[in-house]
């Protein structure tokens, strides 16, 4: 996209905000501004990305006509609210995930996107690498037979020690999930759009390692994987797991197991998904992701390079040989997104991930919370689920993969599911 014709702009000044300012740049999207928690933040995100002037107040974000489209990279407990006052200035919104702190703020966006006929998106940018793509086209195409079995794990190292210190360890501006909702999230989305299978009921065990930390005393705090903050710094109880194994029944009879560690050291992002199927194996890792493992009985296993055969989803955008990662998964997704808002609303199969995506994580957390503290098996409840939407991947297991890369136009071993936190008018730079 470079006609120039679609502007937007972002409310958040943290990691998040950086990698969606620097994707839009990539194709071709001016960014017309930032706003921050106070001017100051603003002013240093500009200066830092090179962007126009910051905005005083969200409010002017969202009374200036020329914005097109807002990305959402605020703390998690303010995505509802700044998702919600975006769309009700009729402007389409990309937000970060967690949609929301809770399924209802979840269902109560994605009634709201529906009927205002905007474009919404949720940042699930795992579904835009090649190979997770070309993973997906081989199963849907009956090339691995029957799936059987899915595990996977998504482990970290940037909480591992107690000075280690970040916004999303309160629950109040996080949620009551960490890593379920911080990482867990993107490997429950990526199984279910590789396999369009949704999951049925799971049983979990979360677990704090660092039951206090060293929280830096001041309005700040650390950015997401920053290093640890010098000057004072007050010893805090931690009551969101570090840790979780969980265990799934998916509803076409298959199993998984998925294990999430944001105190893994050596392990900076280290999503990895392995699939059995009746026919042949599949492997990615997101720290190696331009391979794909292919695991046969009687044949020799195999290592598809990304770019090896022209005219797949694992073709991607560069030739074989240079990398494409983190960032060009952003880029991928934001063409898919961008294009729709070119063409004035949502397809009807939208190839990109929607809020009702990021309400089917919702809903999913929900069990996984309920599960933990009751040490039992738990059916996700859908009931929940936005009813003008349908069911999540009834609609996504149709959606095309293949034109997503092409131009555009205390601590115990089970923790409490306490109350959601109330919302707060803490900092909104996000990660």
């Amino acid at each position: 996209m470079s006609d120039h014709s679609v502007r937007a702009a972002i409310v958040g000044t943290g990691f998040m905000a950086s990698v969606h300012a620097e994707a839009l740049r990539r194709i071709g999207v001016p960014v017309l501004g930032v706003v921050g928690s106070s001017p100051e933040r603003g002013s240093a995100q500009t200066s830092a990305l090179g962007l126009p002037s910051p905005y005083p107040a969200y409010r002017d974000l969202l009374a200036d006509d020329r914005v097109d489209v807002v990305h959402v990279c605020s703390p998690n407990h303010l995505h509802h609210e700044h998702a919600l006052g975006a769309l009700q200035a009729g402007k389409h919104v990309v937000c970060e995930k967690p949609l929301a702190m809770t399924s209802e703020e979840a269902a109560d966006l994605c009634d709201v996107a529906h009927s205002s006929g905007l474009v919404n998106a949720v940042c699930f940018i795992q579904r835009f690498y090649p190979q997770c793509q070309e993973a997906r086209r081989r199963v849907r195409s009956g090339e691995t037979g029957n799936v059987r079995f899915i595990t996977g794990t998504y482990l970290q190292d940037w909480l591992s020690e107690e000075t280690d210190w970040n916004w999303r360890l309160n629950p109040r501006l996080g949620g009551t999930l960490r890593a379920v909702g911080d990482i867990g999230s993107h490997w429950l989305d990526l199984a279910g759009f590789i396999t369009g299978n949704r999951i049925e009921s799971v049983i979990a065990d979360l677990a704090i390692a660092i039951p206090t930390r060293l929280r830096p005393v001041g309005p700040s705090g650390a950015a997401t994987f920053s290093a640890a903050v010098d000057g004072p710094v007050e010893r805090t109880p931690i009551d969101t797991e570090d840790i979780a194994g969980i265990l799934i029944r998916f509803d076409d009879g298959s199993r998984g197991v998925l294990t999430l560690s944001q105190v893994s050291p050596g392990r900076k992002n280290h999503l990895s998904l392995e699939l059995s199927g009746s026919k042949a194996s599949l492997r990615w890792c997101a720290e190696d992701p331009e391979k794909l493992w292919i695991g046969h009985r009687d044949q020799p296993n195999q290592i598809l390079l990304r770019g090896a055969v022209p005219g797949t989803p694992a073709a991607g955008n560069y030739p074989a040989g240079h990398v494409q990662g983190y960032p060009d998964a952003f880029k991928a997704m934001y063409r898919a997104v961008y294009r729709a808002v070119a063409a004035g609303g949502p397809p009807p199969a939208p190839d990109y991930p929607t809020f009702h995506d990021g309400l089917e994580q919702a809903v999913i957390a929900d069990a996984i919370a309920a599960s933990a503290q009751d040490a039992t098996w738990t059916t996700i409840d859908r009931a929940k689920m936005a009813p003008s939407y349908g069911k999540s991947f009834d609609t996504a297991a149709d959606r095309s993969c293949t034109a997503m890369n092409q131009p555009a136009a205390a601590a115990p071993s089970r923790l409490r599911h306490g109350e959601r936190g109330r919302r707060s008018s803490a900092s909104q730079d996000g990660s």
